[in-house]
């Protein structure tokens, strides 16, 4: 492939932001545009000393509440690096959501809230990075506030999530003696001041660690004595920075600041470009995809409706993986085993959105989807055809049975419903006797059917009653040709099918799955199932 194809995907750096919510992702994600000169001014999530809402977050539910519910895609550029960001939900409720786009991205940056530590989303999202096995970094916040120390909190990293860490940089001080950081690798103190409340970039000082007086009249002898000492510990026991342990994602790169002051961030965003690769080679039933190599080649991991009310679109979010992309080529659906044009692509800024002529391997597009692509669909050239491995649906562990309130509105209903389904925010099921008039809805948390109710009304103009469930538990029939009506189950088992009219089994209770079994001799039950 031509050498300018091949040094455009050079240049790409393609990671997904994870955290436990309101440890600060979002304005973290703000703070690297600020750099990249995306934005003139950082809109704070929280939106006090400035009432603006954070440029990542877009639907209206999510400027409500201060939660990212739906993950955004951003691109920009550093240096000589063009850097896509995916920023997605830390509310646990939409962990489906952020597993999906980690599977979009060839990095991790992990955001810790240094006041509180490890969270309990931060262990489940750090289990579905360590499962893709990608590089991981992590960057302690809020550093502007009164920390934990800071060796407990390295110490929390690799106790709780079980992965090596190296520090990078250190800081000096937290809350309001934050005075800044030291960088371990250029042995020298990086001193902040001025950020008018982190909406600019503010001003930096670089003191080398061995002028002592100038340390001293910075930072005072205090300061001065107890990060002398903290270096010497960090010198005889942290980890060497290992390159390939971090690329392989058994070495974590840790770093210190606040995004909110933008103390430590832009110190952050050059080592994380040092240290990360550009976009690597993706597994297919063909083998290894090379980036460079192939020509272009793409997955969908999101789709999206209505991120732009005026528009009423559709919207299928791919990732590149090899190749060059340009506006209206002709590729080959791999599910749908057609050719398809890919019309109207765009890249975003939230829902701020713009035309893209092309694109390159590590890029994530968007592209109109007329109701023919699903998650886990493939994209290919048609004389070079492969499959990527397909995406797993978590299953839901929470039911409800919905419908609509007014009935003269079945269409926008069905209509509504159906959308949101195939985005993979919600699952849908049916009796098999029923219609659509009344489905059963499955989510992963409870939050998405407040989403769901608050979508119906606000896209489709749609009020619906929502009655809870009791189920917890849903396995779907892998025998072929199996007659529901003849499994004999237990007296809290439903029998229902999804829209691909497959059969499954809700329990309320784990122990009926294994009497069902039991019950039924050469029934398969499983718990996941793949989009392929």
């Amino acid at each position: 492939m031509g050498s300018d194809i091949s040094n455009e995907i050079n240049k790409r750096r393609t990671f997904a932001i994870i955290s436990h919510p309101d440890a600060g992702k979002t304005t973290l994600t703000e703070k690297f545009l600020l750099y990249g000169g995306q934005l003139n001014t950082a809109g704070s999530v929280k939106g006090k000393a400035t009432a603006k809402h954070a440029v990542s977050d877009w639907m209206d539910i999510e400027k409500e509440r201060g939660i990212s519910v739906t993950s955004s895609v951003l691109q920009f550029e550093y240096g000589d690096k063009c850097i896509n960001i995916l920023d997605t939900p830390g509310h646990q409720d939409f962990s489906e959501d952020t597993y999906r786009t980690l599977m979009a991205a060839d990095n991790a940056v992990m955001v810790i809230d240094a006041a509180k530590g490890v969270e309990p989303q931060t262990r489940k999202l750090f289990k579905v990075v360590a499962r893709r096995g990608i590089p991981i970094f992590t960057f302690f916040n809020k550093m502007d506030r009164d920390a934990l120390d800071s060796f407990e909190l390295v110490d929390q990293v690799e106790h709780e999530l079980g992965i090596e860490t190296t520090a990078v940089t250190w800081p000096i001080g937290s809350g309001k003696e934050f005075k800044g950081v030291y960088d371990r690798n250029k042995k020298q103190v990086v001193l902040y001041s001025d950020t008018q409340k982190g909406t600019k970039e503010g001003k930096e000082e670089f003191i080398p660690i061995d002028e002592k007086d100038r340390l001293f009249g910075a930072i005072g002898d205090e300061k001065y004595e107890q990060l002398m000492s903290e270096i010497e510990l960090l010198d005889g026991a942290s980890a060497e920075y290992d390159q390939d342990a971090v690329s392989h994602g058994k070495l974590s790169p840790v770093f210190f600041g606040s995004a909110l002051t933008n103390f430590g961030v832009e110190n952050f965003l050059q080592y994380f470009l040092q240290m990360t690769t550009s976009p690597l080679p993706r597994m297919s039933d063909k083998g290894l995809i090379d980036p460079v190599e192939r020509p272009f080649s793409a997955f969908v991991f999101k789709i999206q409706a209505n991120m732009n009310k005026a528009h009423r679109d559709r919207v299928a979010f791919m990732r590149i993986c090899s190749g060059k992309f340009t506006a209206g080529m002709d590729v080959w659906h791999i599910q749908g085993e057609k050719e398809v044009r890919l019309s109207q692509p765009q890249q975003m800024m939230a829902d701020d959105r713009h035309m893209v002529s092309e694109a390159y391997a590590g890029d994530i597009i968007g592209i109109f989807d007329p109701g023919i692509y699903s998650i886990g669909d493939t994209l290919c050239m048609s004389q070079d055809k492969f499959r990527f491995g397909g995406i797993p649906t978590f299953a839901p562990e929470h039911f409800a049975r919905v419908r609509q309130v007014d009935t003269m509105k079945r269409k926008q209903f069905v209509k509504g419903i159906m959308q949101i389904a195939q985005e993979g925010a919600i699952q849908i099921f049916e009796e098999p006797q029923g219609g659509m008039e009344e489905v059963i809805v499955g989510v992963v948390g409870v939050l998405q059917f407040d989403v769901l109710k608050y979508r119906l009304n606000n896209e489709y103009n749609v009020e619906i009653h929502m009655d809870q469930l009791p189920y917890e538990f849903i396995r779907w029939i892998k025998n072929e040709n199996v007659d529901l009506d003849k499994i004999t189950g237990t007296s809290d088992m439903k029998k229902i099918r999804d829209l691909k009219g497959n059969p499954l089994l809700l329990f309320v209770n784990s122990w009926s799955v294994g009497m069902t079994l039991d019950r039924n001799e050469g029934l398969i039950l499983e718990e996941f199932n793949e989009n392929d």
